[in-house]
């Protein structure tokens, strides 16, 4: 299970899995903890996500997978 939160903490979306689907990936979820969710990603959404990357980004996404996040308060 995979979460994404808003800049103020409250659970934006959650995704539960991701399986194969005959024009991509279909994903399932929710979202703000009460709608349920499905969505396709598409091959030309997934590449036009890689446009959105940078060196200093890719760089960010690396360190991530070693780090925890800061506690808020």
């Amino acid at each position: 299970m995979m979460k994404f939160f808003t800049p103020e903490q409250g659970e934006l979306i959650e995704i539960k899995s991701v399986e194969p689907h005959d024009n991509g990936l279909m994903i399932h979820g929710r979202i703000m903890g009460a709608m349920p969710m499905k969505a396709v990603l598409r091959p030309e959404q997934l590449r036009a996500g890689f446009k959105l990357l940078t060196v200093p980004l890719v760089f960010r996404l690396i360190a991530m997978l070693f780090t925890r996040s800061k506690a808020q308060g």
